[in-house]
């Protein structure tokens, strides 16, 4: 997925807010408020509240009436949605791949095996996350279908706030590299069997450690109530 220059404030403020909610800026439930945004971004409210519409239709935020916007508080039904759509649509990159895998997009794959060694080695989580983002994205990218494409930008949105959640433990971590590197020698010798089964494997690990953070943040937070 090619990155476009934002040439409109709205456009700017769209990508700010849109990243500082995936970075975790912004927790599930927080009130995003038209004029603070406004004031703290340096910009009239036109933009922020055309900004928000469009985090509204991403999925990242929902608009209550009467009370205002806030950030998305993501269901387990929502995590099953968002990691089944995420099965299919790498799923048809990984099918497509025999045909779309040229000799650059494999050294691609594997510069990015190196970047996740790497990282996973000095334990920077924050470089591992964005390694493990793009590989993803990659993979979709194989199906060079442009439907498919923008239809996995606006899931990766929603899934990024949980990315971290997926590796919640040392072992995950480890065990995710493992799936990572079984993933790309799959793909790159045109093995598409291993590389679906290994993507889905992974997708469903990630899907219940997340699943599992995230009954635990719940119970703290009653406990606390």
């Amino acid at each position: 997925m090619k990155e476009l220059k934002v040439k409109t404030i709205r456009g700017q403020v769209y990508q700010i807010l849109r990243g500082d909610i995936c970075g975790g800026k912004y927790e599930p439930g927080f009130w995003l408020q038209e004029k603070e945004l406004a004031e703290a971004l340096g910009v009239s409210r036109s933009p922020v509240r055309e900004a928000l519409r469009q985090l509204v239709a991403d999925g990242l935020v929902i608009e209550v009436p009467n009370k205002g916007v806030f950030v998305k508080e993501f269901s387990l039904r929502d995590i099953d949605e968002i990691f089944d759509m995420r099965v299919m649509l790498e799923s048809y990159g990984i099918q497509k791949s025999r045909k779309n895998l040229t000799a650059v997009r494999r050294q691609r794959f594997f510069v990015l095996l190196e970047d996740l060694e790497k990282s996973c080695a000095a334990g920077d989580m924050e470089g591992y996350v964005r390694a493990d983002e793009e590989l993803h994205i990659r993979i979709v990218e194989l199906g060079d279908n442009s439907l498919v494409e923008s239809t996995y930008d606006r899931v990766r949105s929603m899934n990024q706030q949980f990315r971290v959640l997926s590796l919640a433990s040392h072992q995950r971590f480890d065990e995710s590299m493992v799936e990572h590197r079984k993933l790309i020698h799959a793909l790159a010798v045109g093995d598409v069997g291993t590389a679906e089964e290994t993507v889905r494997v992974h997708l469903e690990l990630a899907r219940r450690t997340i699943k599992e953070q995230l009954i635990r943040r719940q119970a703290g937070e009653e406990k606390t109530d």
